[in-house]
């Protein structure tokens, strides 16, 4: 199941769509009560990322992947009513979360691999 790199592909797909959706939905129609924004921003890009890698795409590749989307969706905010759209903060959030996804999943890697010499 692990090694079925397509469908972790598709899970990667769902995580961007969703990401894409939370992000580009107007302000005024967004949940007020979200917990801190940062840390949304982090975690949703480290499951990404995490997502991104079982599919294969690894190290600099996957968090470089993973960061740019994330730059393009910061980009596409500024056309969206009642959202600032292009903050480095979230930009910032964005790519250390892809960072730590990315890490996570080699770590885990390199401990499975481990386990098994």
């Amino acid at each position: 199941m692990l090694r079925d790199r397509r469908l972790w592909a598709v899970a990667a797909s769902a995580a961007a769509l969703a990401i894409a959706v939370g992000s580009l939905t107007p302000g005024d129609e967004m949940p007020q009560n979200l917990p801190w924004d940062k840390f949304n921003h982090f975690a949703g890009y480290a499951v990404l990322a995490l997502l991104a890698g079982l599919a294969g795409w690894r190290g600099l590749f996957g968090w470089g992947g993973v960061s740019a989307y994330g730059m393009a969706i910061e980009f596409a905010q500024i056309a969206v009513p009642g959202r600032l759209g292009a903050d480095p903060a979230d930009m910032l959030a964005n790519a250390l979360g892809a960072a730590l996804g990315i890490l996570l999943l080699a770590a885990g890697r390199r401990l499975a691999r481990a386990r098994l010499a």
